[in-house]
């Protein structure tokens, strides 16, 4: 299987825009030339008699039932906020508008 140089992975950080060191590069280039050494181990395997499938494990249903239960009072939940006004809780500005 084909290996990574150096200049392939600053490529692919350029474009990802990474800003990466030169020990970093050194690493991650290590680290994806191992990756690529280990698919192509796969490759040796012989799957012919392995069906394919789209799933590897078996799908169970995780989430707990929806069920209705009370909640927190508008009081109660006002109460823990930092700043409120007019029934609703006030907080900063998370995105500049541009104005």
């Amino acid at each position: 299987m084909a290996s990574l140089s150096r200049d392939d992975v600053a490529h692919v950080a350029h474009l990802a825009r990474l800003g990466l060191t030169e020990a970093e590069l050194g690493r991650l280039e290590g680290e994806l030339n191992h990756i690529l050494d280990q698919y192509g181990r796969l490759t040796e395997l012989d799957t012919d008699a392995i069906a394919p499938t789209a799933q590897t494990i078996e799908l169970e249903n995780i989430l707990r039932d929806d069920v209705v239960a009370p909640s927190l009072s508008q009081a109660a939940a006002l109460a823990n906020a930092a700043a409120a006004r007019d029934g609703f809780i006030v907080v900063s500005a998370v995105l500049d508008r541009g104005d």
